[in-house]
């Protein structure tokens, strides 16, 4: 493992997740013109499910940059479901 720098989190609700550089850039999408990721592979990542982590964002609104996260359209999320067929998009109610 000395090429990979990792952790190990852990979850009651999901599990141990190794997290290094390799599943950091694999979550890594461009939209916009920007690096992003999607809130529910940041949920994976710290052990949240999707809504609990959007929650946690939600309450601490103030602790953010007005930039930190945006909405994807509904054409963002077609258009990153087709060149990204790994992508963690299920069908939802609210856009990634």
């Amino acid at each position: 493992m000395a090429d990979k720098k990792g952790t190990e989190l852990v979850s009651a609700e999901i599990g141990t997740i190794e997290v290094t550089e390799e599943l950091l850039r694999e979550k890594l999408y461009e939209i916009r013109g920007v690096k992003v990721m999607l809130d529910a592979d940041l949920a994976e990542i710290y052990g949240y499910t999707t809504k609990a982590f959007n929650q946690q964002i939600k309450n601490n609104l103030e602790k953010f940059d007005d930039d930190f996260m945006f909405e994807l359209s509904d054409e963002e999320v077609d258009d990153l479901r087709s060149k990204n067929l790994t992508a963690n998009l299920p069908t939802l109610r609210r856009n990634p």
